[in-house]
Order: C-alpha cells, then sequence, then structure tokens
C-alpha cells in the first residue's frame, strides 16, 4: 500500500508540473527581474539552448547547483575531461554560472539546469542526450531521476550528504524516498554518517569516498595587481574576517568590530556575504550604525577611517582570505548549519565558527580535534576569541598549522570516488577510443 501511495505522488507531481508549466514563465520573468535568472539565458530553464551537442562519442552531464557544489566537483570534472570525455555542466544560480566561466569553461559546456518538469527536462535530454548523470551532493529532482531513469541514464550522486533536517522529512515518507533513490544508480558519500543515512532510507548502492572538497585547490587570487594594492592599502592594519555570513550576522559582526575597536582602533572588518545580492542593504545597515564602509564591488580602496571592507564581489574569496590570519565563518550562530571551513583552512586562517555547523559536522570535527577551530556560542565569546588571536600570533599560527595539517588528513576523496566512477566511466571509456579509431581511420 506505502508502494502504491509513493506511485501515486510521483505521478501527482507529474500532473501538477504539466498543469502549471504554463504559468512557470512569470515565476522565471519574476526571478530574472530579480536578478536570480540570467535574463539573456532564462530559455535555458526551459531546456531551449542555443549551444551545440558534440558530435559523436559520449556527453557526461554533471550538475552542481550553486557556487559550493560547484567547487566541491571542479577536480572530479578536470580529472573527467582529461580523459577526452565531452561534458555539459549545469547549475541553478547567476553566480555559480559566473564560477563555473572562470574556472572550468575550457572544459565544459555550461547551461542553466532545466526546470524540474517534464517538459523542460525532457526537450534538455532529448537535445544532450547523455550517456551518464553526475549530480553533486544533495539535489533530488523527482521528475529529472525518473525522466533519466526511463531512458536509462545511469544516475550517480557524487560528495552526497543528508543534513539532519533533509534526513528527518525523507525518513518521515520512507516509500516516496525508496521510490526516488531506487533511480540512482549509485551514491557516493561524504561520510560514514550519510552513507548509514542512504542506507536507511533503503539505498543499496552506497559507498564512502570522504569529502571532494578537501581535493580541491585553494580559491585563486584572480588580479595579483590588484589583491597588492590592497594589502598596501591595508598595511600593517590588524584585520579580521567573517566570511559567508547570512541575514542577522552582518549586524552582529558590527557589533563585535565596534567593541574590539574600542582596543584596537585601527581594526579592519573584513565581512564577506553568502549572498553579494544583499550588499546594498547590508551597506545601509552598517552606516546606519555609524560604521564607515568601503565595498569592493564598487572599486573602493579601505582608507585609514574604514570601519569596515564589504567583500561583495563573486569569485574573489581567495583574495579576502589572504588578508587575514583570523576568519569567522558565518551561518552559524544568527543562520544555522555552518558554511564550508576548508578554504579558510587552506588558505592559513584561524578559524572561529558558531556551534550550528552540523551540514558540515565532519569537516568541524576534525578541525576542532586537531586545533584548528574553535566554536563560540555568542557575541560575547566571538569577541573574546578574536581578541585573543589578534594578540598571540604564536596562537594564531598553531591553529593555521592545525588546519592545513586537517585538510591534508581529509585528502583522497577524489581517488575514491573516480574508483566508484568506473564501472560507469569505463564503457563510456572504450566507446570513445572506438571513435577515436575511427575518426583515425577516416584521416589516413
Amino acid at each position: 500500500m506505502s508502494d502504491r501511495w509513493a506511485r501515486g505522488v510521483l505521478t501527482a507531481y507529474r500532473m501538477a508540473g504539466s498543469l502549471t508549466y504554463p504559468l512557470v514563465g512569470c515565476y522565471v520573468g519574476w526571478r530574472a527581474a530579480r536578478g536570480k535568472e540570467d535574463k539573456a539565458r532564462r530559455r535555458e530553464r526551459y531546456g531551449i539552448t542555443t549551444a551545440e551537442r558534440p558530435e559523436g562519442g559520449p556527453l557526461i552531464w554533471v550538475h552542481a547547483a550553486s557556487i559550493g557544489e560547484s567547487v566541491a566537483v571542479t577536480p572530479l570534472i578536470r580529472e573527467i575531461a582529461g580523459e577526452g570525455f565531452r561534458i555539459v555542466m549545469t547549475t541553478g544560480t547567476v553566480t555559480s554560472a559566473t564560477l563555473v566561466e572562470q574556472r572550468l569553461s575550457d572544459v565544459v559546456i555550461h547551461q542553466y539546469v532545466p526546470l524540474d518538469l517534464k517538459p523542460s527536462v525532457g526537450r534538455f535530454l532529448d537535445h544532450w542526450r547523455p550517456d551518464l548523470a553526475i549530480v553533486a551532493e544533495s539535489e533530488i529532482w523527482p521528475m529529472t531521476l525518473m525522466e533519466l531513469s526511463q531512458r536509462r541514464i545511469p544516475q550517480v550522486l557524487v560528495n552526497a550528504r543528508l543534513s539532519d533536517r533533509s534526513f528527518k522529512r525523507w525518513r518521515g515518507v520512507p516509500a516516496l524516498a525508496e521510490a526516488l533513490f531506487e533511480n540512482l544508480s549509485l551514491i557516493v558519500a561524504q561520510s560514514d554518517v550519510d552513507g548509514e543515512r542512504f542506507n536507511m532510507l533503503g539505498v543499496r548502492n552506497v559507498t564512502v569516498a570522504g569529502n571532494l572538497k578537501a581535493d580541491t585547490p585553494p580559491p585563486p587570487l584572480p588580479d595579483r595587481e590588484a589583491a597588492l594594492a590592497l594589502a598596501q592599502t591595508i598595511g600593517r592594519r590588524p584585520t579580521f574576517a567573517a566570511i559567508s555570513t547570512h541575514p542577522g550576522e552582518e549586524s552582529l559582526i558590527a557589533d563585535v568590530h565596534r567593541r574590539l575597536a574600542e582596543d584596537r582602533p585601527r581594526l579592519l572588518t573584513i565581512i564577506v556575504p553568502r549572498h553579494v545580492e544583499r550588499s546594498a542593504d547590508i551597506a545601509r545597515e552598517l552606516t546606519a550604525k555609524g560604521l564607515r564602509v568601503a565595498r569592493r564591488s564598487e572599486g573602493e580602496l579601505p582608507d585609514p577611517t574604514t570601519d569596515i571592507y564589504l567583500g561583495d564581489t563573486i569569485g574573489e574569496m581567495g583574495l579576502y582570505l589572504r588578508l587575514t590570519e583570523v576568519a569567522f565563518i558565518g551561518k552559524s550562530l544568527a543562520g544555522e548549519g555552518g558554511q564550508n571551513p576548508l578554504e579558510a583552512a587552506m588558505l592559513g586562517t584561524a578559524i572561529l565558527s558558531g556551534r550550528y555547523v552540523q551540514n558540515f559536522r565532519d569537516i568541524y570535527q576534525r578541525l576542532l580535534n586537531n586545533g584548528g577551530a574553535r566554536l563560540v556560542k555568542d557575541a560575547d565569546q566571538l569577541v573574546a576569541e578574536v581578541d585573543a588571536l589578534l594578540g598571540d600570533a604564536e596562537a594564531r599560527a598553531a591553529m593555521i598549522r592545525s588546519g592545513k595539517a586537517s585538510v591534508q588528513e581529509m585528502r583522497g576523496a577524489l581517488s575514491r570516488t573516480m574508483q566508484a566512477l568506473e564501472p560507469f566511466l569505463h564503457p563510456l571509456r572504450l566507446a570513445l577510443n572506438f571513435e577515436r579509431r575511427q575518426r583515425s581511420g577516416n584521416g589516413r
């Protein structure tokens, strides 16, 4: 009976999508007006594209929802592309599209992911005809899963994770979870906990490879001359960064800055919001608190009177983290779930965070065990920790060393993921080699 119920729910989902499809244009247009969609490319959300599918040979579809997932699968994509495979990569946000253009445009064809509606997904698959679909982390779209399954296209979830909230939700509808997850050929989980959770939801083919984010290179420095000019402008001022902040945390960090500045009047605090489209509102909020703000997106440099340097640009995390040795990671005090601290550890910062980091539990556990991170319960404790680290170069250096050592310990997920993908890549490799021989023969 539960299985019949799950099938009924999926059928209803499909029918609802077909009925609402004519109205979706209004929704996409509304998002485009708010800067959440690329106006010039919004037809891609319906599976319509002007890009041509490469002729001949296998093609692999890789999907990464946003910036974090895109960064995580970057080394995996380069590894696969290095074998000569053609790749179409989809993302769901404007910011992630920018990152893909910056880091992967030489090896992938980028598209915006089609809406999870039968006409859009069907049109996308008809055009691209992928031989394998690889999805990053936790993107579960029912229509896409079912359409791929009906076309007998293998689907693999890599760097997979289930947050506490998602797991609780899926546990509440076990029949539906099993009906959806059975479409996946393989799940490559980040951790033993994630793997066990997928098993408990009825997934049979699960392996654990570790977190691909540990195998990514440190975020690059896009413009070295501009970075040097910024560093020279800041000079020897003490700095503290709050990165990947969420609503409510910028105000909290502003208060932390004001309290720290009582004893450190030259302090410069760098705030890098997770969503840069909020930057104008953030700047107004901080200015209303009596703080002097300089915005990176406006080409402004901090002068000696600047309190807050607002890092409101895309793809420059490597710049901001290189300007400090103390970093607070957001979505952990006012927000909940945490953000990835690995980039901060790679680039040599002592890491501070709130206690709500369950989305990155394994990473933080390693950092905490090694002494590379400290958790704070509130603004008072954050003030105390930042003040202590700014005043103790030896303690900062010890945390930085421990953070880098933690990242090194976590490496290896890329090779294990490639090994897990081998049963799916091997037949495509044979087809690719056959195509090469055919081309070579025709060329003689």
